[in-house]
């Protein structure tokens, strides 16, 4: 259903911290010019947590105009309150989106059983494909594959967003949750040994500053081009090292401002990265050619 490259988007904003909404269009724009498959507003790197719920619709209206069904659409619509996720992803299917992404709720730390029914009420009450987004680190509870295909028996539970960095776990959700079960990896480092497990693509942070270069990565994979994706891959190493240099989005606003599109400007609680951050970043990607 969704494969290759797919971009997490950060959500631009002003100086003032106000959403930016012609810079945002904008950069969905040069998104797609630079080959990006899929567009992801509202995901964690795009904020979510400190957008409130009316930014939050605004963000996936102004994705979905702008992409104007060039490229699939799989609106963030996670929360750690069950009903506040049936209605986000509500109106995620009512703007137009191809799919919903939904994070594990966080904080709360449910059960096994917990996350089944939260999923499965969310399932239950909006007919959009959904993508669950497994991310122990920043979630604290890790779905079980066993919980997974339990899952993926629902027909609008399509896939997984992965980034665990677990490199058997893509064989195991083959195994148990079928090979038409989309896997995506939320996780640049292990991208193509991801695919090389089993996945259909990438949600990638990386994406955001360098487009081209992960489109041109999968498509490589893709044609069986391994060692031109290889080669790829490891000139994004040092982007993908220096974009989680510090807690993630701020590394990679500070990147995508150095290319123009928009401000290095995150919401508190996300402080603005330190200097030698900013030097790590720079250097990152002037060294990978995409800074003069």
């Amino acid at each position: 259903m969704f494969k290759g490259s797919l971009v997490a988007l950060v959500t631009p904003m002003q100086a003032d911290g106000s959403l930016d909404a012609k810079g945002f269009s904008d950069f969905v724009q040069w998104q797609i010019a630079e080959g990006t498959q899929g567009l992801i507003p509202v995901g964690t790197t795009g904020e979510s947590p400190t957008l409130s719920h009316a930014e939050h619709h605004k963000v996936v209206d102004l994705c979905i105009e702008a992409s104007a069904g060039r490229v699939p659409v799989i609106a963030g619509t996670g929360s750690n309150s069950t009903a506040e996720a049936v209605d986000l992803t509500r109106h995620a299917k009512a703007a137009g989106a191809d799919a919903a992404l939904v994070v594990t709720p966080y904080y709360n730390k449910p059960t096994q059983e917990g996350l089944y029914l939260h999923f499965m009420a969310i399932a239950d009450a909006v007919d959009l494909p959904i993508i669950i987004y497994n991310i122990p680190p920043r979630s604290v509870v890790d779905m079980s594959v066993e919980t997974m295909a339990r899952l993926a028996k629902h027909p609008n539970i399509v896939g997984v967003k992965d980034a665990t960095a677990n490199l058997t776990r893509p064989q195991h959700t083959t195994a148990t949750c079928g090979p038409d079960f989309c896997q995506l990896s939320g996780e640049d480092h292990t991208a193509l040994a991801f695919l090389a497990a089993g996945g259909h693509g990438c949600i990638s942070v990386t994406a955001n500053i360098a487009p081209r270069l992960c489109r041109e990565m999968h498509d490589a994979w893709a044609e069986g081009r391994i060692g031109d994706a290889l080669a790829i891959q490891a000139r994004l190493l040092s982007v993908h090292d220096a974009m989680f240099c510090e807690t993630s989005p701020g590394p990679v606003k500070y990147a995508a401002s150095l290319l123009g599109h928009g401000t290095a400007h995150c919401r508190l609680p996300m402080a603005p990265i330190a200097e030698t951050s900013r030097s790590r970043v720079r250097a990152a990607m002037t060294g990978a050619g995409l800074l003069n």
